[in-house]
């Protein structure tokens, strides 16, 4: 894909994005979005025109498409994991047991920009959440998770 040609984008006809929720029976993505998308389409728009393109509502060369996905994360190590069987039928020599046990609350934010119906560009950002933080670090967190990822926009050729 060119993207010297590039001299406008949009947002995606259907909405600019979409939060997708995995942690608990609870999740509401609906009030998510009502929290998230302002910041995450200022971040974008900001972004955006900082790198000279123009936003246009009507025939964008580039269509973006924002994805928050909120989901919870666990790893465990067992005590002997990283061993060699011991005895030929590879039973370990003792009863395995969890010696760690990680369960973070973890979101990627994803960029996809788009060419007549095509993903050309996809960044994606990562970053553990912790749920006690409050809505201004929140904020600056999606900001940052913005900046960062279209800093690497247009690619190196």
């Amino acid at each position: 894909f060119n993207f010297k040609a590039v001299q406008s984008w949009g947002w995606n006809a259907a909405g600019p994005g979409e939060v997708k929720m995995a942690r608990t029976k609870d999740d509401d993505p609906e009030a998510m979005t009502a929290r998230v998308q302002p910041t995450i389409v200022d971040a974008v728009q900001t972004e955006m025109s900082g790198r000279g393109l123009q936003r246009i509502e009507t025939a964008p060369d580039l269509v973006l498409t924002y994805y928050l996905l909120l989901t919870t994360n666990m790893s465990t190590q067992t005590m002997g994991q990283f061993l060699p069987a011991t005895v030929a039928w590879g039973l370990p020599p003792f009863a395995q047991s969890t010696q760690s046990l990680e369960m973070v609350n973890r979101g990627s934010l994803v960029l996809d920009l788009s060419a007549k119906g095509t993903v050309v560009w996809r960044g994606v950002a990562q970053a553990q959440i912790k749920m006690d933080t409050d809505e201004k670090k929140r904020q600056a967190l999606l900001r940052e998770g913005v900046r960062d990822l279209l800093r690497r926009y247009p690619p190196k050729s």
